[in-house]
Parts: C-alpha cells; structure tokens; sequence
C-alpha cells in the first residue's frame, strides 16, 4: 500500500495529536491498536499517513520541521507519543485573513501566537506548494471563525486537485455551492466541524436519541464546555461563535425527535480555563418527562483529552477520502460525513450514519444487500 500523503492547514493540538497518533499506531499490531474504529480501510493503516505539506503562521512553527512544529507553543495537548521523528517537511507560512482573532494579542505569546515575519504567500504559491508536495488529502485545523480562511484553503485544494477534509465549523460541506464545485472536479470531500472519538456532541446525540426511542418527552438541555487551549481562548471572541454554536446544536437537534425551542437548549463553549491546557470538561444536562407527565433529569460530567479525542475520527476520514480518490469519488462523502462530521449536508441519526460509512468502505450502497 502507498503512503497517503496529506497537507495540513494549522499545526496546533488536533494537528500534533494526529502526527503523533501516525506514528504511534506503526508500532502497533491490530491487536494492540487501542482506540481505533477501524485498523485497515482499504488496506491502508494509521501508519500508512504522512505529512506532505503544513501550513501555519506563528514564527515558532513557520520554517521548523512539521516534528519540531507540533511541541512547539502554545501546543498543550498530551504527548503520548513525545518521539515523533524529523519529518523533512518545513512548514511553510500560510495566509492569515479572518484566522486569527484581535483580541489574541491580548495575551502573552505562551497562550497565544507570535506573528511570523514572513509574506503570506498568494493562492498560486499555495496551490503550487500543494502540487509539488504530491498531497492527495488536504485536512483544515484553522480556528473556529475563519470563515474567509477556510474558503480559501478550500479554493486551493480545488486548483490543485486535493481532497478537503473540513475539520471546523465553517459550512463547505453543507453549502450546496461548495459542494457543487467538489463534485464537478471528481474530488472528496468531508465535513463539517469534525466530532470527537468520545466528546460532549456525540454524547449528548445519544442520549437525545434515546429520550426520543424510549418516548421520553425531552423539555430543555444544556451542554457547557470549558478548556484551556487555544481554540477555547479563540473562542472568547462571541462574535466567532455563530457557525460553532449552529453546528452544535443542530447536531443534537437533528435526533431529538421533535425541536426544542430556541430558549430551551444552549449548546456551546462557556469559558477559557488556563490550567486545564487541552483538556476539555463537559457538563450536560437534560430534562424531560416520563410515563405519566413524571419529571426526569441526567446530568453528566466527561472530561477528555479534546485533540486525541478528535484525531481518532481525522484518521478514518483521511482513509475515507483516499478510498474515494481511488475508486475515482468525488463530491461529498455523504456516510461519512455524517458520521465524522457535527453539520454535515444532511443529518442521520448515528447507527444510521455508522452503517453508512461502514457500507462505504466496502464499497456497497447503503441499501444493497449482502
């Protein structure tokens, strides 16, 4: 099986626990590989990924190898693989639009950036660079808000004949447009606003889908988040927040049977914890009524590791995207999608969307028997 080379857009936590998580499964049997939903797609393992090309704009990573990139700061998130080998790939300086908010200069450059002394490259340079690495996937980490940024890097991945993985909530996936021009140039794409492995949408999903199965009238709910790395800081900017919170909550909209609301679920960040680094801390809560109007509620508390936790579900859709590349699909990837992703084109409940990805990757419609 040939490497499947990918280009990375941001090489903050989610970027670093990817690298590591390539590396760290190559020594890994399928017996041992913890953490995985899928050992093999189309004969392709973890280990088969490689950086080909990155892009970032903080002067500690702009120029460094990809390996010395990834642990540089403000990167917080665990190191559960601290040896990543030199990767011969520099990173390169990318343009920075609407991808970096204001108000992050507020703060010292531990928490936050320091601005590389470098041109920002035009979109032929970019789409050159794409092309010269021989990139196959392009994965976009930039921070939540970069509306004007991920369009870009979109647009770029387009000319240059990558397939788009859209990692944050920016609507590229579910704009009909956007997915139009994917589908006319035969190219996959996936998205929007990946979920995580085990994270606080995911969960809130299921347990609003279970409200709904078991005829559990479902009053009000909230899901309050909070964490210490850059993109909660990022996110102290409201003004940056609008297509998060819309992908959140419609994640959760989208199976709890009949719509709450609007003043009855809030769904989003809440606040910025320094020491909690890259940890991330949910508190849910849902109310609701059992069999004879009788009140119930669940509150929950789950604490993870957010940059693992979302690496685990970039790793399938990275071998997702090369399957579709080599079966000549483009377009959106719509099992896929729906389950890797919180707002894509269309929602389906998550054993539906489960079993749609699952009938992708061995090649079978979805509605095909056995």
């Amino acid at each position: 099986m040939s490497k499947i080379k990918i280009a990375i857009v941001g090489l903050g936590n989610c970027a670093s626990a990817l690298i590591q998580g390539i590396h760290y499964y190559r020594e890994q049997t399928a017996e041992d590989a913890v953490g995985l939903m899928h050992w093999e797609i189309g004969g392709c393992r973890p280990g088969d990924i490689e950086v080909a090309a990155a892009f970032d704009i903080d002067a500690r990573k702009v120029g460094r190898d990809v390996r010395e990139a990834i642990l540089a700061p403000p990167n917080c998130t665990t190191l559960f693989y601290p040896d990543v080998p030199a990767t011969g790939i520099t990173v390169q300086m990318g343009r920075i639009l609407d991808g970096l908010s204001a108000h992050m200069g507020d703060y010292d450059a531990e928490r936050t950036f320091v601005a590389a002394a470098v041109p920002e490259p035009d979109r032929a340079a970019v789409v050159q660079a794409l092309r010269r690495s021989g990139a196959a996937v392009m994965l976009n980490y930039l921070p939540v808000g970069s509306e004007e940024a991920t369009r870009f890097y979109a647009g770029c991945a387009l000319e240059a004949g990558l397939a788009f993985i859209n990692n944050i909530p920016v609507f590229i996936a579910s704009d009909p447009d956007w997915a139009r021009r994917f589908k006319a140039a035969n190219l996959p794409l996936i998205g929007d606003d990946i979920k995580s492995q085990l994270g606080a949408t995911i969960l809130h999903r299921m347990l609003a889908d279970l409200f709904h199965k078991r005829g559990v009238r479902l009053d009000r709910s909230y899901q309050l988040n909070t964490g210490g790395n850059t993109d909660f800081l990022n996110m102290l900017n409201r003004d940056r927040l609008a297509s998060k919170k819309i992908s959140k909550t419609e994640a959760v909209q989208a199976v709890a049977g009949e719509r709450l609301p609007a003043q009855d679920i809030h769904i989003g960040p809440s606040d910025y914890v320094p020491w909690q680094k890259d940890n991330k801390v949910c508190f849910l809560r849902m109310e609701g009524r059992i069999f004879g109007n009788v009140p119930v509620n669940i509150e929950l508390r789950l604490s993870v590791e957010d940059s693992p936790n979302s690496a685990g579900i970039a790793i399938d859709a990275i071998r997702c995207c090369q399957l579709a590349l080599e079966r000549g699909e483009g377009g959106v990837l719509e099992g896929p999608s729906a389950y890797f992703a919180k707002h894509p084109p269309r929602q389906y409940d998550d054993y539906t969307a489960y079993r749609m990805t699952e009938e992708f990757i061995i090649g079978r419609d979805a509605g095909e028997q056995p």
